[in-house]
């Protein structure tokens, strides 16, 4: 089959390349110059299988109304008359209670290790570099409260097969001794050793030229203009070259939608409303003054909600999730002072490390579901397909996500125990 893939980032190449691999020729569409321009480009790095648990639990609403005034707090909800927002918003309160947690934490722990396998396998067959590093994440914790917190998830998740190792302050300095200088201020750790970090916008650009490579034809600076859908099936999509204007129609046997938040609104022309709502996402990127004292495994900072990942001679810091729209500037007040409060957290971490001086500021949108559960499957019309809303799991759950659906459309069923749309 010709199959379009509408979307460029770590989704919809990953798909291009597992459909390449079941015998399909394959167009992808971005409306970027390049592969992972948006929300793959900057992320916070990690795959973190042992940490994939649903924002929604009993104790969530409580601690966003606590976070309401704060505009540097980890989650940050400003409501609008935006009705998209409002039945995104009621349906996360519907999955904050513990069966609900249960149920979505046994999927995306099996997505996620379906993914991890998936990825390691494909590395070891292209050789893809992009930063990796397989030392596993540390969480680490400011409070007693937060720490005796996280060894109670950490009950929960071992039913589910999930292994966190609980440290003591010392032996969290000795998985990295990069923290020492903030060890009066730490009340233990987490450490999950079979997790790892890597840039997934350098993974996802590599992956894309390997598929070219093997004959799949890439648009970019294409926007999609228009979907034509005929007897429950999409008959073909009408893009835009932004530089002389023109418009092109491409048609295929089956599309995939794999446009992050953006796939929502594209659809709904189409009878199809997901419940995927963006929570834009902000990230620093420093260039390391002092590599050599810098850590190496990557944290996260149960405090302030922060991923931190070493990428060679830089470091990346991200976090905080804000459901305001679609909007990613960097000019506002509320995204100067969330920006700032990332480099402040490293500079108190690791003084003097990063030169804190030209930081590489970043804001993407996640594609959000109430569960955190993304949509995987088919949809009404029998030969469009989506990859879509994997939240803050889309490195994470990436390889394994274009695996399944190319799967699906080639008529086989993914060997892991996940609810695809249509199935």
């Amino acid at each position: 089959m010709r199959v379009i893939v509408m979307g460029a980032g770590i989704m919809g190449v990953s798909t291009a390349w597992f459909l390449l691999n079941e015998g399909h020729e394959v167009t992808v569409i971005d409306r970027q110059r390049d592969a992972a321009l948006e929300t793959s480009f900057a992320n916070g790095a990690q795959i973190s299988v042992s940490f994939c648990e649903p924002w929604a639990n009993a104790g969530a609403p409580l601690k966003i109304l606590k976070w309401l005034m704060r505009d540097d707090s980890p989650l940050l909800f400003r409501p609008h008359w935006d009705v998209h927002q409002w039945r995104w918003g009621l349906s996360f309160l519907a999955q904050c209670n513990t069966p609900a947690f249960e149920r979505n934490v046994a999927q995306l722990v099996a997505l996620g290790r379906y993914s991890h396998e998936t990825l390691k396998n494909l590395v070891a067959t292209t050789g893809i570099e992009y930063h990796r590093l397989e030392r596993g994440i540390l969480h680490f914790f400011s409070t007693p409260e937060g720490f005796k917190a996280e060894v109670k998830a950490a009950e929960i998740m071992a039913r589910h097969g999930v292994v966190r190792q609980v440290l003591s302050t010392e032996q969290v300095l000795s998985v990295e001794p990069a923290l020492r200088p903030f060890a009066d201020r730490m009340f233990g750790g987490i450490y999950t050793p079979s997790d790892e970090s890597g840039d997934a916008c350098a993974f996802t650009q590599a992956l894309a030229r390997h598929c070219e490579i093997r004959g799949a034809k890439f648009l970019y600076g294409r926007n999609i203009v228009s979907l034509e859908a005929k007897d429950q099936a999409l008959v073909s999509v009408t893009v835009r070259d932004e530089l002389p204007g023109q418009r092109q129609v491409v048609r295929g046997d089956a599309f995939v939608a794999a446009l992050g938040s953006f796939t929502a609104p594209l659809l709904r022309p189409l009878g199809i409303r997901l419940n995927i709502y963006p929570a834009k996402g902000y990230s620093a990127t420093l260039r390391l003054k002092r590599p050599e004292t810098a850590s190496m495994v990557s944290m996260i900072d149960d405090d302030r909600k922060i991923a931190i990942s070493r990428l060679g001679d830089h470091v990346r810091i991200a976090g905080t999730a804000e459901m305001a729209g679609y909007d990613t500037s960097l000019n506002s007040p509320t995204a100067r002072v969330r920006c700032a409060a990332l480099v402040n957290r490293y500079e108190e971490l690791f003084p003097g490390v990063a030169d804190t001086s030209e930081p590489h500021f970043w804001a993407g949108l996640r594609p959000s579901t109430p569960s955190n559960i993304p949509y995987i499957g088919r949809s009404r019309l029998g030969n469009l397909w989506i990859n879509a809303g994997h939240g803050t799991l889309g490195w994470t759950h990436g390889a394994g996500s274009g695996r399944a659906l190319a799967e699906l459309i080639s008529g086989h069923k993914p060997n892991l125990a996940f609810c695809f749309m249509g199935h």
